[in-house]
């Protein structure tokens, strides 16, 4: 999620929250698996609200767009409906990563339409895999459905979708396009990593020669998405760091400028 502005006062910056650890999908890759026994914890939506108007003072005073990034757990099972009015006039620019269930309501997608400035959406393939993976029938045809309306309508947000690349995934990236591309303005791909669930992770994990196969269908995948309207920003780089991150190398960061364009609160 990071900004693409560029404007005279400087480069954007990306608050993310994780504002609850609550969730209602069973994703084994997932620490916040609804099937895991673990206390789950909310923000606290007035604290959200006074660091998100500072945000927006402080945007307007820099002259560098701001933009408040709210993710869970799923954070249409927190108050996230509320948070708009608790902002106020000092609003920055807001968005928020959902598993996508909450958008089978008209309501909420009136909401979205009228209120974020990116929706971005966790979508894994085919709803053969999509809907087993995360334990929910029938939820991928539901959230396109729903994304098919909000591409539709005159005033919306950015949409995006975020995809998990593992070896159970990979397969059916090209399927995943073809689905995604028509009702989403982007879409992105994570190597699955190890740390959310050590235990899952071994026997899925994408390995130097499932790296190496991407690399080769890759650009047919970009210029077919392209063709569908939509972006899939995957650079030589960025596949070269998942080919580090697949052969266990580690790559030097000589300066990755901190809390100059991104924060994660927790």
């Amino acid at each position: 999620m990071l900004c693409d502005m560029n404007p005279p006062g400087g480069p954007g910056l990306v608050v993310v929250w994780r504002v609850t650890t609550r969730c209602n999908l069973g994703c084994p890759f997932c620490a916040y698996d609804r099937r895991l026994a673990l206390e789950r914890q909310d923000a606290d939506v007035s604290e959200v609200a006074r660091v998100g108007r500072l945000l927006g003072a402080w945007s307007r005073q820099r002259g560098r767009p701001a933009l408040l990034s709210l993710l869970g757990g799923e954070p249409f099972l927190w108050d996230v409906e509320a948070l708009p009015g608790a902002l106020g006039p000092q609003a920055p620019s807001l968005s928020v990563t959902t598993n996508g269930l909450a958008l089978a309501s008209a309501r909420v997608r009136d909401w979205v339409a009228g209120t974020l400035s990116e929706l971005t959406v966790s979508l894994d393939g085919p709803a053969r895999l999509h809907d087993a993976l995360r334990g929910a029938p029938g939820s991928l045809e539901r959230t396109l459905e729903a994304l098919r309306d909000l591409r539709g309508r005159p005033v919306r947000p950015r949409l995006r979708v975020n995809a998990v690349v593992m070896r159970d995934t990979l397969p059916v990236l090209e399927e995943l396009v073809e689905l995604v591309a028509p009702v989403a303005d982007e879409l992105t791909l994570n190597q699955l990593g190890g740390n959310d669930r050590p235990e899952y992770h071994p026997e899925h994990r994408l390995r130097p020669e499932d790296v190496d196969a991407l690399g080769r269908t890759l650009p047919s995948l970009v210029q077919r998405a392209s063709a569908l309207g939509c972006r899939l920003p995957m650079s030589g780089a960025y596949l070269h760091r998942w080919q580090a991150s697949a052969r266990g190398q580690a790559l030097a960061i000589d300066d990755c400028a901190p809390g100059t364009r991104f924060l994660f609160v927790d």
